[in-house]
């Protein structure tokens, strides 16, 4: 009876029949193709929608028909611009997933009936668009929970299997805070780490890189693209320096990059790479790990049990969530360049629409990163302020995982950035669903409540008035 009533909900979903109880009350978003009339009939925003309330995606990009405004028990939803922290899961991916949910719920380890045995293909066709993603062999992928237990595995494991003949590992001082308390925690253990300082504009010095190799060195843990400013090191140029050292490996964390920009895990001579699901428009609870296997990359497992993924990874696999993931990569492989040319044109627009309209503005980073993560501070604004001002813009100020801290991002400080000016940084998001017209409804709130904070700051008023405030003796106390 319970199979049978799995079975009909899956139909209704896949056939799209409504009647199905909503998750969140006060919504009805059905997850059903347009017509190819309603496809062309689509603009950017509703037309039942106002300047104050343009916050959903646009329904041809999406693939579903929009029916209210993106509203949850009466509360208007703020602009989503913070994709480096969660993309939404594309309608796509969920669409593949559900029968996994429903129908097709075997465990892909069992080997002894039917539902075992489509769950398995269907968990190595995940693997095989993983991997086509990175150009890479499918039996290399391994599935993990996310990027933080990929880098987790990687470096301690790496670490580990070499730690009688090397134990120094190489990494930089902006990398994501999992990287850096991975190493922090094999410093414990009697490893040597060695922090790598960045240049101004966030991107490492390879000759820096270079003269810090030695014979004892078994790992380089670069990432490919930064969570805060969108810098994009130079992976393949990093790989090509490993390579001159025997027995030295190159490790990215590629969570910001994968699906975003082209990754070549040959051509750039990655060893290994660490991936995130919903940093891809997949779901979360769900990432992988590249193993590089010719010439093999050794590493102790940190999970024992089963023995699953090669060994490396024990445990059973999600295979709803690893079908999630092999579907999300396999579209940001199509659609990758039409991704990039929107997200470049919106970043643009932003950039230009604060600029011509704000002074004491900076860009943090390269401004060759990637143009989808825009980290900017403004001077005389206090950042926390800024943000609770901006209760209409899902924004951040630094990484997701480390800005609930009143310290300034230590990224920013490794970049050069005065202390004031990384308080008052805003990161932002742009991605697939992003649409001009939120790009344009987010400069009219930035640009007004900069303007009024401003108006309230003393250091402000002083500015205007021409003085020149670097040279104030802020310790000297009147009596």
């Amino acid at each position: 009876m319970i199979s049978s009533v799995s079975r009909s909900l899956a139909r209704s979903v896949r056939n799209g029949k409504r009647g199905i109880p909503s998750i969140v009350p006060g919504s009805r978003r059905g997850f059903v193709q347009p017509t190819r009339t309603e496809r062309a009939s689509v603009v950017d925003t509703p037309p039942s929608a106002d300047l104050e309330n343009k916050f959903t995606p646009r329904a041809d990009m999406l693939g579903f028909k929009l029916e209210v405004p993106a509203k949850v028990q009466g509360t208007e939803r703020p602009i989503y611009l913070d994709m480096q922290a969660t993309t939404p899961l594309d309608p796509r991916v969920l669409d593949a997933m559900l029968p996994y949910y429903t129908d097709q719920y075997g465990n892909p380890h069992s080997r002894t009936h039917a539902y075992g045995w489509e769950a398995e293909a269907a968990v190595d066709e995940a693997r095989k668009q993983v991997a086509d993603l990175i150009g890479a062999e499918s039996k290399d992928i391994v599935f993990t929970s996310g990027a933080t237990e990929s880098n987790n595995m990687i470096i301690k494991g790496v670490a580990r299997f070499n730690k009688e003949k090397k134990n120094h590992i190489i990494t930089t001082q902006t990398e994501h805070k999992c990287v850096l308390d991975s190493c922090r925690k094999l410093s414990e253990e009697g490893f040597e780490i060695t922090y790598l300082p960045v240049q101004s504009n966030g991107v490492v010095d390879l000759n820096v890189l270079e003269a810090a190799i030695r014979p004892t060195t078994s790992l380089v843990s670069i990432m490919a693209v930064n969570n805060e400013t969108g810098v994009i090191q130079p992976l393949k140029e990093i790989g090509t320096i490993v390579k001159k050292h025997r027995g030295v490996y190159f490790h990215t964390d590629a969570a910001q990059a994968v699906g975003k920009i082209p990754l070549d895990v040959n051509a750039m001579g990655i060893d290994l790479v660490s991936i995130s699901g919903h940093k891809v428009y997949g779901p979360k609870g769900v990432g992988a790990a590249y193993v590089r296997r010719r010439p093999r990359v050794r590493l102790d497992p940190i999970i024992s049990g089963g023995g699953q993924e090669r060994g490396l990874r024990s445990g059973t696999l999600p295979s709803t969530l690893v079908v999630g993931l092999g579907e999300a990569c396999r579209l940001a492989r199509l659609e990758m360049k039409a991704d990039h040319a929107h997200v470049s044109a919106l970043s643009k627009r932003l950039i230009q629409g604060i600029n011509s309209r704000i002074e004491h503005i900076v860009r943090n980073g390269d401004s060759n990163g990637y143009p989808g993560c825009v980290n900017l501070s403004f001077a005389y604004v206090e950042g926390e302020s800024l943000l609770m001002a901006l209760k209409d813009v899902a924004l951040s100020s630094g990484s997701a995982c480390t800005s609930a801290s009143l310290e300034p991002s230590y990224v920013l400080r490794a970049l050069g950035a005065a202390e004031d000016m990384a308080h008052s940084s805003l990161r932002f998001g742009i991605g697939r669903f992003t649409t001009e017209a939120e790009i344009d409804f987010v400069i009219e709130k930035i640009v007004a409540v900069v303007q009024r904070l401003r108006d309230m700051s003393p250091l402000w008023e002083m500015v205007q008035e021409g003085i020149d405030i670097s040279t104030i003796d802020w310790g000297q106390t009147q009596h």
